[in-house]
């Protein structure tokens, strides 16, 4: 498993990341939307990606309908990351194409839940 955490604040990637490296999975980081999409297209053994929905530029949403729409070539679990919650919000997210939704603040146990990690 190889794990994409994108986020445009540094501090949104930096737990997400700390959990993950702590149980051995390969972690890389974008800070944006095309950057994102960058990195999916460079590192072909992109399993899953932690998405941020609000983003400057190109949002997280736009970034999941992109790579929903490559997914023939390339099966990828995007989970939303985000802090919106409120239950419109949340239909629009999961409208977009993700997999799963992950409302910040995370915790260690939902981080693992959304990627499909089993917990210890």
């Amino acid at each position: 498993m190889k794990v994409l955490v994108v986020d445009d604040q540094e501090v949104n990637r930096k737990l997400p990341i700390a959990i993950l490296k702590k149980y051995k999975i390969e972690v890389l980081a974008a800070c944006d939307g095309q950057s994102a999409l960058d990195m999916v297209a460079k590192h072909l053994d992109i399993t899953h990606i932690l998405l941020d929905v609000s983003m400057p530029g190109m949002s997280g949403s736009e970034v999941c309908r992109i790579l929903q729409g490559q997914a023939e070539s390339r099966p990828l679990h995007i989970v939303a990351y985000t802090a919106h919650a409120f239950p419109n919000e949340k239909q629009e997210i999961m409208a977009a194409g993700f997999d799963e939704l992950l409302i910040k603040p995370i915790t260690r146990a939902a981080l693992l839940l959304s990627l499909g990690l089993p917990l210890e």
